[in-house]
């Protein structure tokens, strides 16, 4: 029923909540001040300055304004912070496109020819969520190096599984469908299914679940960073910051809190963000 003088009007559906929107501002804005940073007026964070070692957060000398401080070499802490963060970005990200691109082609495969193929995945998947991450990484690093190729694939390769199950649960719904069956009896070959008309529908589930997948890919790179197996210094990662200022946190404890803050700022931004997307999208992932 319509009343006279009263407008209809419809509230447009967010797609993100607010604790979505919180999540997105902190990655958004420490991703920005990770990619301006070369072009901030900061120092170099690789060159050392004896003169300035320890210097506390706000100390201005005659190389400008450190903001958060120097470390034990006298490098400003503000500078490497966004460079460690631009690279530990780039290696999660990258190790994340990989284990998304495995897991999800392999998920695939596992539900929709299943039998033996399916046994052969389920089995391997098995073996892999056994088998602790950080220790896994840990043994082949120290058998193959720590470059940055390496630390790259070591994290995408041990990390698929997740994916596989997602896109596995999925495709076994999805191949029981009447559209699929069409296709099927219209001969279209399984690779053409599996591209044009399964995997457009696992977009959704995949995207959610990365968002929920990459904190846990920071907080490891980190780890091993601070363990001293992933990047070297003097290259900074947010990890290797916090594991060279350990030995200081008595005499300097902001050469562990900013970096641990921006690590915290990352998982939990990407956290809110993933609930967030999880419960707009209603997506399963089991």
């Amino acid at each position: 029923m319509i009343f006279p003088g009263r407008a209809l009007t419809r509230r447009p559906r967010r797609l993100i909540s607010g604790d979505g929107v919180l999540g997105g501002l902190l990655l958004g804005t420490v991703i920005l001040l990770a990619l301006v940073a070369p072009w901030l007026p900061l120092p170099d964070p690789l060159i050392n300055n004896l003169a300035d070692t320890f210097l506390p957060p706000g100390s201005e000398t005659a190389s400008g304004m450190h903001w958060l401080g120097t470390d034990q070499l006298g490098r400003d802490l503000l500078a490497r912070i966004l460079a460690g963060t631009r690279l530990s970005l780039t290696v999660v990200l990258l190790a994340a496109a990989i284990a998304a691109v495995i897991g999800t082609l392999l998920g695939m495969l596992a539900g929709y020819i299943g039998g033996w193929l399916d046994a052969v995945i389920m089995r391997l998947m098995d073996i892999q969520l056994a088998v602790p991450f950080i220790l896994l990484i840990l043994l082949v690093m120290a058998l193959f190096g720590t470059s940055l190729e390496n630390i790259i694939l070591i994290m995408g390769v041990t990390s698929w599984a997740i994916y596989a199950r997602v896109a596995r649960a999925k495709t076994l719904e999805l191949r029981e469908l009447e559209y699929i069956e069409a296709v099927r009896a219209m001969g279209f070959s399984t690779p053409r299914i599996l591209l044009r008309h399964i995997l457009p529908n696992l977009a959704t589930p995949l995207v959610v679940l990365l968002t929920l997948d990459i904190p846990r890919l920071i907080v490891l790179e980190a780890s091993i960073g601070f363990l001293g197996m992933g990047i070297q210094p003097p290259t900074p990662t947010l990890g290797n910051l916090i594991g060279e200022g350990r030995s200081y946190m008595l005499l300097a404890e902001w050469l562990v809190l900013w970096p641990g803050l921006i690590i915290a700022a990352l998982v939990v931004g990407c956290n809110l963000l993933g609930d967030s997307l999880l419960r707009k999208t209603h997506t399963r992932l089991d």
